[in-house]
């Protein structure tokens, strides 16, 4: 059977290395045996296709004659990795010093026994959203506002440490001080060591002899926490401020992030484009014809605009520098858009007056 190994790993002819790594990751987090959406077959595909596409040599041979050309080399895993009586079941080139894998296997399964390269995680808090409505003219020239949050923080009391007021700290005995504890898994890939991080002090390494009591020792509690949140200006409806830290506290970890999406009210008079601001202005016939000073009400406050004589319908005129900030501070402009109607009765002076203009041409 001629395979295709780009698409079975989902990348493209001309993918990079590095492109070919990611997509092999991916997949064999997916296909694993040991997980619930593991698929042994799938799996074991996979790997075939990543041992081809990752060597340079292979790839250029694969590329020329196709799958065929490796047909010698696919029997129980001399080229890509099969079933053997090693390893808990699978043999896998670079595994056991062979050539194959360039990079470490805990990397590719670590999720799945509880541990990253050895290492046990650091413990984070939850992230927490929240929703914030400010008015068009907040959300063009920034403002600040204060808004009250129930979650997991840390303990004012004990400031998250677990101890009651000077406890002594003593090392603790689950973990002898490190903070981890080690665990052997057993798996379809043979058997590995991991470290994970100590439930009895949560990866301290010591405990209170006596606990904190406002939080019994956990360092963290549910509580109310006022938080000030500055909204810069130029903002745009449903974007979100991230305030890093400022979520929910982890017992013997960092805290998660605080995400506030913006909604912004509708304004009566003005709407955004980029950093300019639209609106439309409504006169008289009469005026459309000889010009007037038209009062305007502004964000900033209220201006005379000028309407020139003669101005036609649907015609733009701009107010530099009173419109949207940008990054740098420098505002967009305004633009007025200048609309009239024609009279649906006349009297019988106005008609006289129109027709002598008629006359003149007009």
């Amino acid at each position: 059977m001629n395979k295709d190994y780009y698409k079975i790993l989902g990348v493209e002819k001309g993918a990079s290395k590095e492109d070919v790594r990611r997509a092999f990751h991916k997949l064999a987090h997916k296909y694993h045996p040991d997980k619930s959406t593991g698929d042994e077959a799938k799996f074991k595909e996979v790997n075939e296709a990543y041992q081809i596409l990752s060597d340079d040599k292979k790839r250029a041979q694969y590329d020329q004659f196709g799958a065929a050309g490796f047909s010698g080399q696919n029997g129980g895993g001399q080229g890509f990795g099969g079933f053997s009586g090693q390893n808990g079941g699978w043999d896998f080139p670079g595994f056991n010093g062979g050539q194959g894998f360039e990079f470490d296997l805990g990397d590719i399964f670590g999720d799945i026994f509880g541990g990253d390269r050895g290492q046990a995680k650091t413990k984070r808090g939850r992230d927490i959203s929240v929703d914030i409505l400010i008015t068009f003219k907040e959300s063009v020239f920034g403002t600040e506002r204060k808004i009250l949050i129930n979650k997991i923080g840390v303990c004012d009391t004990c400031n998250g440490s677990g101890a009651a007021k000077g406890a002594v700290l003593k090392k603790c005995e689950t973990c002898g001080g490190s903070g981890q504890v080690k665990q052997t898994v057993k798996s379809i890939l043979g058997t590995f060591q991991t470290a994970k991080t100590c439930n009895t002090c949560h990866g301290r390494g010591e405990i209170p002899e006596k606990k904190c009591p406002t939080c019994g020792g956990g360092g963290v509690l549910k509580k109310d926490e006022e938080v000030r949140v500055k909204i810069p200006a130029g903002i745009n409806n449903g974007e979100m401020i991230r305030m890093s830290g400022r979520g929910e506290a982890a017992t013997g970890g960092t805290s998660g992030d605080l995400y506030i999406k913006i909604h912004i009210e509708r304004d009566e008079t003005w709407r955004r484009s980029g950093n300019d601001l639209l609106s439309d202005v409504k006169i008289k016939l009469t005026e459309a014809i000889l010009g007037t000073d038209h009062k305007l009400k502004t964000l900033d406050g209220d201006l005379t605009l000028t309407i020139p004589a003669g101005i036609s319908y649907g015609e733009m005129l701009r107010v530099k520098g009173k419109g949207v900030p940008n990054e740098r501070g420098r505002r967009g402009d305004l633009l007025v858009r200048v609309i009239f109607s024609t009279p649906n009765k006349l009297s019988r002076q106005a008609k006289k007056i129109i027709e002598e203009l008629k006359k003149e041409g007009l």
